[in-house]
C-alpha cells in the first residue's frame, strides 16, 4: 500500500523534483558563499544572492532584507529577542506556535508586559481585544498568520491597520502561509515576516529566513564570521549579513531556491486553489461523519488543513491506526500549540491534524475520508476507544 501524506503543515512530501537535484549540485560543487573569489565559492554566493530575489518576490520584501535562517524558530527568536526588551509591553494571540509564546514567556519572566488574544470556540480571532489590550508602552504585535492548529488565517489587513494607528511593530509568523497564501510585506506594513523553507516553500529542512522592513535595524542573536571586516571588532551592521553570523546553508538555500523557483513557475493561485479544493472535499466528506468534530471556521479564510477529534478516542491512537491499517501520515497531539488547545478545549485528548499539498489527489482525499469513518464505527462500536 502506497503512503498517503497529509502532514504538510508540519514538512512538505514530495518535493519537486528539481528540489534534490538542486541540493545534490550544490553539495558537489559549492564553496563558502562569501569566503573567496574562487569559483566554488562564487557558485554559493550567487545561488544565495537567487535565492534573496525570489523569496523576496514571492513573499513582498526585497533581496538586501531578505535574511536567511535555519527554520522559523531561529528567525522568531532573532524578531521578539532583537526587537523587544524587558520594557515593552507585547500583544499577541492563542493560535500561537511556540515558536513565538517561549521567547514572549522568556521575555515576560524578565518583565515584559504580554496580552494574549483569545478565540471564539471555532477558532477565530477576538479582534477587538486588540484594542482593549493597547497599552502606553505597547511595543508590538507579533500574531501568526494562520493557525498551525486550526488553518484560520489571521486578518492582517485589520492587524496591520491597528499597528500602524497606534505605531505598533508587527511581526509575522508566516510558517503555515509563505508559499501557500498570498501576502506581501511591504505593502501591509509588516515589519518582521518569518518563514521557514520546508512547509509551503517545498524546500529542505534546516532552511527559514525573515523579512526586514527597511530601515528597522534587529539586534543580531548571534555574532561572528562575516567573511568581510574580519578585523573589525563589531559584526557587520548592513544587511542582509547583520543577521547571518556564519557560513550559511548554501546546500539547503540551493534547494529552497528550487522550491520557490517551482512556485513562481507554477503560479501560487493555482496551488492554493488545488490544495483549498482538497481541503473542502476531505472536510465535506467527514463532517457527517457520527462523532467527529473538527475545529476552525470553514465560512473564513484558512490555510489547506483541517483538524478533528472522534469522539472521545485519544488523537495518538486516531493517527496509530491511520498509520498502521491505511499508510496514512498525520500529525496527532498538541501540535507546540498548548494555548489554542486549551481554549478548544483538546488539551487532554489532543487532536488529529491533516494538511494537504497540491501533490495530494482526489483520491487520496477519498482514502482519507474512508478511514475516518471507518475508525469513528469502531469507537461507536466500542472496538476502540
Amino acid at each position: 500500500m502506497d503512503m498517503i501524506y497529509f502532514d504538510n503543515a508540519a514538512t512538505s512530501l514530495p518535493k519537486p523534483p528539481a528540489v534534490g537535484l538542486a541540493i545534490l549540485e550544490a553539495i558537489n560543487t559549492f564553496g563558502g558563499a562569501g569566503r573567496g573569489g574562487h569559483p566554488a565559492s562564487l557558485a554559493a554566493t550567487r545561488c544565495i544572492f537567487r535565492a534573496r530575489k525570489a523569496v523576496a518576490e514571492l513573499l513582498g520584501s526585497t533581496a538586501d532584507q531578505t535574511v536567511f535562517t535555519s527554520n522559523a524558530t531561529e528567525s522568531l527568536n532573532i524578531a521578539i529577542l532583537g526587537l523587544l526588551t524587558p520594557q515593552d509591553h507585547v500583544i499577541t494571540t492563542v493560535l500561537e506556535h511556540n515558536s513565538v509564546l517561549r521567547p514572549l514567556y522568556k521575555l515576560r519572566s524578565q518583565g515584559m508586559g504580554l496580552s494574549i488574544i483569545g478565540i471564539d470556540q471555532k477558532g477565530n480571532l477576538d479582534y477587538d481585544g486588540f484594542y482593549r489590550s493597547f497599552r502606553p508602552n505597547s511595543k508590538a504585535v507579533v500574531c501568526t498568520h494562520a493557525s498551525n492548529l486550526t488553518g484560520t488565517v489571521t486578518n492582517l489587513d485589520f492587524v496591520a491597520d491597528f499597528c500602524k494607528k497606534n505605531g505598533l511593530l508587527l511581526i509575522v509568523d508566516a510558517s503555515q502561509t509563505a508559499g501557500v497564501l498570498s501576502v506581501n510585506a511591504d505593502k501591509l506594513g509588516i515589519d518582521v515576516l518569518c518563514f521557514t523553507g520546508h512547509k509551503g516553500l517545498l524546500g529542505p529542512q534546516g532552511t527559514g529566513g525573515i523579512c526586514v522592513r527597511k530601515g528597522l535595524a534587529v539586534m543580531p542573536l548571534k555574532v561572528g564570521g562575516s567573511g568581510f571586516h574580519s578585523y573589525s571588532e563589531i559584526h557587520p551592521e548592513g544587511m542582509p549579513e547583520a543577521l547571518e553570523a556564519g557560513t550559511a546553508n548554501g546546500h539547503g538555500i540551493a534547494g529552497l531556491l528550487a522550491g520557490v523557483e517551482y512556485i513562481l513557475k507554477t503560479d501560487m493561485a493555482v496551488i492554493r486553489n488545488k490544495e483549498l479544493e482538497l481541503t473542502r472535499l476531505f472536510r465535506q466528506g467527514i463532517e457527517t461523519v457520527a462523532g467527529v468534530r473538527i475545529y476552525g471556521d470553514a465560512t473564513v479564510p484558512h490555510a489547506p488543513i483541517v483538524t478533528l477529534t472522534i469522539s472521545s478516542m485519544d488523537s495518538g491512537e486516531v493517527g496509530d491506526r491511520l498509520a498502521s491499517n491505511y499508510n496514512i501520515c498525520v500529525r496527532t497531539g498538541a501540535h507546540c500549540a498548548p494555548l489554542a488547545h486549551v481554549a478548544l478545549g483538546t488539551q487532554k485528548q489532543g487532536a488529529v491534524r491533516f494538511s494537504f499539498s497540491s501533490f495530494n489527489t482526489e483520491e487520496e482525499i477519498y482514502k482519507g475520508i474512508q478511514a475516518i469513518a471507518e475508525i469513528a464505527a469502531e469507537g461507536r462500536a466500542g472496538i476502540i476507544g
